[in-house]
């Protein structure tokens, strides 16, 4: 029974956001959400005032244009903060972003199965955040949970809803192939190609510290290795030079350059 009321509650709300999928007014950014933002976000502390200013602004222009659904848990002032904040990061370097492929987000408590089942215990239960496809295009589902550990660990390499996110950028040439064309110039697509390949073999004989499960696919290696520069930037640009200066072309970001501001 509860497969049957889950699946039509996302069904409900994948057919509401689809035909709300209308620009809203852009709302000012709320002041009790600054502490939140500054204490929860560290790629958020490390930019200048005027930038923090320019991130909040394009927090509240996403908000204004994608709708987010909790399902068995309250949708609390911290989720809208860090999904927010979330859609930001990979594209802060651009002066203009509309994740136009979304238009909603489902908040589950913990993670869930491919069933999109969370109420379940095992092995099965995996799944910390997906980008919808079928009935459910243009939807994103995160695990509430997972949400949260991306952020609270400031010292792992990695941020489940940063990686749906890069996912979206992936799709939105038509596409998740691991190759952002929106975002990377035609010349650089062969050389990241290759780079791409070489270190998921190395991933796949245990000779990288990139995650294992950017090993599995060129959709996965370029989410996984985006969570990555953007988590842990001063070390994936010494461990991985070549890559990073790719993703630095990629997303039109410095994040090393930036020094930390607690």
């Amino acid at each position: 029974m509860i497969y049957v009321i889950l699946f039509i509650a996302l069904v409900a709300f994948a057919v509401y956001a689809f035909t709300q999928n209308k620009k809203r007014p852009v709302k000012p950014f709320p002041e009790e959400w600054k502490p939140l933002l500054k204490e929860n976000v560290l790629f958020y502390r490390n930019l200048s005032e005027s930038e923090q200013q320019r991130f909040r602004e394009r927090m509240m222009l996403f908000l204004s244009e994608v709708y987010i659904e909790a399902i068995n848990t309250d949708l609390e002032e911290l989720d809208k903060v860090l999904i927010a904040a979330s859609s930001v990061i990979p594209v802060f370097g651009f002066k203009e972003w509309h994740y136009n492929n979304l238009s909603g987000i489902i908040l589950y408590p913990d993670n869930f199965n491919n069933e999109l089942v969370f109420e379940t215990n095992g092995e099965k239960r995996i799944i910390a955040g997906l980008v919808g496809s079928g009935r459910f295009e243009k939807q994103m589902i995160l695990s509430k949970k997972a949400l949260y550990h991306g952020f609270e660990n400031e010292t792992d390499k990695g941020n489940t809803s940063v990686h749906e996110f890069v996912h979206l950028i992936d799709k939105m040439d038509g596409e998740a192939d691991g190759v952002p064309e929106r975002l990377l110039q035609q010349q650089y697509i062969t050389p990241w190609l290759k780079l791409m390949h070489e270190e998921m073999e190395a991933i796949n004989n245990n000779k990288s510290d990139i995650r294992a499960y950017g090993g599995t696919s060129e959709v996965e290696f370029l989410a996984v290795a985006s969570e990555y520069f953007f988590e842990r930037p001063a070390l994936f640009k010494r461990k991985h030079p070549e890559l990073y200066e790719m993703l630095e072309k990629c997303f039109q970001q410095n994040p090393a350059k930036k020094k930390s501001k607690k």
